[in-house]
């Protein structure tokens, strides 16, 4: 083994970047690849455009016929293109995406053979696909599963297949997706959303939730990350002692990239122009090797395609450049995780975004409305939002170098506390004109000045306000943005609806103006939601028993996280807005705790198998080593003297054997409990055995592994060290 990391180490040093050739512009190339509304324009009937646009600005449905037209432009876009095969391109449960390949090509009854591409494979497929996680939705003799078209996410093409955006359901109608709930939630969250900026501006029609995510993640050359048995098998390193130098100089932050990511990341984004996929920035993140990127903000259906897509490109890209991207949100202990901040806003029919103050205090009073409905929602659900970035990997970096800590709470700067403040003092009912007055002059109306010099920033914050939007931060970096979104949008969607309910009761039944109305149930909103809103650091003891003092939960580890999703609260929530069903909310927890489960297992058979079949067998061979030693000295200075002589070397032979009893011991431990929490057939039951009786045993075992790292004779140690991981470019 120890020659496969000298091999490893060898083959990456040799290493020269990769050529890249950019386009002379960017903007030439980008979108070439898309079935976008000027591809559309060309290869497509006036009346098939026509309900294309229709189905994607009002959510109509398209014609059978029409169907058929556009199946057939869209096939001959395709083949003018190079494309061979089409594939409807979905996200089951498992957080990724996925395809089923067909060509376009059927026989004919003389022999020859035609390229061949309808509506009814357009608009509906059944890939079957009943090995997907389904948390018991399909377990009955009924079990097809069949993906649904979605137009408001353009098709692409990928090498040499057109991929279409499709949703993903049982024969039943039950989503089986990412993505049917989040649609739905992005239509409630529209409804409600238009409802009540009409208090403004009567022209809204529509409202359109907005999603800018950040992509953070690791680069390690392929060889290195090959040499590594948990970096292949659970995508972070199961053991490994800190190196000497990690990321507190803070020199990688920001710094120059180094040659071969950089053209790593000029062919990925070139890549990303052809999709569409508006990709702008580019930096060195603060851990070694680790960088971030990130895009132009998007419509959030299309920004969460855009994101899964992402991630399928830069492996494919990093693989032609000899890496392999860790997206793990903690593959390296002791140095910063990668996280994937989801900036969302919300903007109207109008191009406004309601989450940006304006110019008159009557813009103004739109931003608080929104701004603070978006805090009440989260302080209603915040055990909710910490539950939908719960997971094996992400529990590693909550809370820990620089990552939000598991309590949500909301960051708005001490500017805007200000503002909240002087609205907690509204009068209760209606305003004098003064009052009304010195509110829309002084307090509403200077919102934009504020902000203009809202710098006050806490990175440590998992749901902040930055500007003209909110930066959920929490969220891991091999998330699907779907899933946060999904609630997020539910949650705004429900708090919308019911301060409507309470303005327009206010202005019926006690009179008051649509102001005073507004002015009123805000302020009752920024008392009743003042415990979420937090300023301070998020680490330690001290904001622990604060958020207790305030009722906000604290859920550290996924199994309890996820509880809440079962709640009769959460389940009237979906069902209300239309955006789930029992059955569905309850198979999605199935499939979660399932999941969590089967990660830790995975990775407490690769911890156990590198400890016993590759430290262990090393500690042996080094301490027979020593041993030799030992009994040359004892050769030549005889029994009475030779312990002078080797004092360190049987002190080392004495360390090396207690790590080895302990590696040992932890292993067979964690197996005993590794076994009783695989006869256990309830799921969550088993969820909290692996993460409260075996997981416990991964820190013993680490532990003795990386102390054996640095007593072993480095030429002898088998697997590839951080040093090596972090640091060789």
């Amino acid at each position: 083994m120890s020659k496969l990391r000298f091999q490893a180490l060898k083959e990456t040093l040799s290493r020269q970047p990769i050529e890249v050739k950019d386009p002379a512009r960017r903007s030439e190339i980008f979108g070439k690849n898309v079935f976008n509304e000027p591809v559309m324009r060309q290869f497509l009937t006036k009346d098939s455009y026509k309900s294309v646009m229709d189905a994607i600005e009002n959510g109509s449905k398209i014609e059978r016929n029409l169907a058929d037209h556009i199946s057939t432009g869209m096939k001959e876009w395709a083949i003018s293109k190079g494309a061979t095969h089409y594939t409807h391109w979905f996200q089951p449960l498992t957080g990724s995406s996925a395809e089923k390949h067909d060509a376009f090509f059927e026989t004919v009854e003389d022999g020859s053979a035609i390229e061949k591409f309808g509506g009814t494979a357009l608009v509906q497929q059944e890939p079957d696909a009943s090995s997907f996680p389904n948390g018991g939705i399909r377990n009955t003799f009924e079990a097809r599963g069949y993906t649904a078209w979605d137009p408001t996410s353009p098709a692409f093409i990928l090498g040499s297949t057109l991929c279409i955006p499709t949703v993903f359901v049982s024969y039943t109608g039950e989503a089986l997706d990412y993505k049917a709930p989040l649609l739905r939630s992005l239509q409630s969250l529209d409804q409600a959303a238009t409802d009540v900026v009409k208090y403004f501006n009567k022209k809204v029609t529509k409202v359109n939730a907005t999603l800018g995510w950040e992509q953070e993640y690791f680069l390690i050359d392929s060889a290195l990350a090959a040499s590594r048995p948990d970096i292949t098998l659970s995508g972070r390193t199961l053991l490994g002692h800190s190196p000497a130098k990690g990321q507190q100089l803070d020199d990688h932050y920001f710094g120059a990239i180094p040659s071969r990511v950089l053209n790593f990341m000029r062919d990925m984004e070139n890549e990303c122009m052809l999709l569409g996929i508006p990709v702008k920035t580019r930096h060195n993140e603060v851990a070694p090797n680790q960088f971030e990127l990130a895009p132009i903000f998007e419509e959030v259906n299309l920004a969460v395609d855009h994101n899964l897509l992402l991630m399928d490109v830069m492996e494919k890209v990093a693989d032609r450049h000899h890496f392999k991207v860790l997206f793990h949100e903690k593959p390296f202990a002791g140095v910063n995780g990668s996280g994937k901040h989801n900036n969302w806003s919300l903007a109207t029919s109008e191009g406004v975004n309601l989450l940006s103050p304006g110019s008159t205090p009557m813009k103004n009073l739109q931003f608080l409305t929104f701004f603070i409905n978006t805090i009440k929602a989260v302080y209603e659900n915040e055990e909710l939002l910490r539950a939908t970035i719960a997971s094996a990997s992400n529990d590693h970096r909550l809370g820990a170098n620089e990552a939000p800590p598991a309590i949500i709470s909301v960051f708005i700067g001490s500017q805007l506390t200000e503002v909240l403040d002087e609205l907690e003092k509204v009068t209760d009912g209606k305003l004098s004109p003064q009052e009304k007055t010195e509110l829309k002059l002084n307090v509403v109306g200077k919102i934009p000045e504020i902000l203009l010099d809202n710098t006050d920033r806490n990175r440590t914050s998992p749901f902040a306000f930055t500007g003209n939007k909110f930066e959920f931060r929490a969220v891991g970096s091999t998330a699907n943005c779907a899933n946060p979104m999904t609630v997020l949008n539910s949650i705004v969607a429900k708090q919308l609806k019911e301060f409507k309910v309470e303005v327009d009761q206010l202005i019926k039944e006690k009179k008051m103006k649509k102001d005073d109305a507004i002015f009123n149930v805000l302020r009752d909103y920024i008392k009743k939601s003042k415990k979420i809103r937090f300023e301070g650091d998020g680490y330690g003891e001290a904001w622990e028993k604060e958020a207790e003092k305030r009722g906000l939960s604290n859920n550290k580890k996924t199994p309890e996280a996820l509880k809440v999703k079962l709640s009769d609260k959460t389940i009237e929530l979906y069902e209300s807005l239309g955006v789930m069903n029992r059955v569905e909310v309850e198979a999605r927890h199935e499939i979660e705790v399932e999941e969590y489960a089967m990660h830790i297992q995975i990775e407490g058979r690769v911890l156990g198998d590198i400890a016993r079949n590759h430290v262990i067998p090393t500690a042996i061979r080094y301490q027979n080593i020593l041993i030799e030693n030992v009994k040359g000295l004892k050769e030549i200075y005889g029994e009475a003297n030779f312990k002078k002589h080797a004092s360190e070397q049987l002190t080392l032979i004495e360390e090396v054997s207690t790590h080895i009893e302990k590696i040992n011991k932890g292993i067979t431990e964690m197996i005993n409990e590794r076994k009783k929490a695989n006869k256990l057939e309830n799921q969550e039951d088993k969820a909290f055995a692996y993460c409260n009786e075996v997981r416990p045993y991964f820190d013993v075992i680490r532990y003795h592994c990386d102390k054996l790292e640095l007593l072993i004779d480095d030429e002898l140690w088998p697997l590839t060290k951080y040093r090596e991981l972090l640091f060789t470019r």
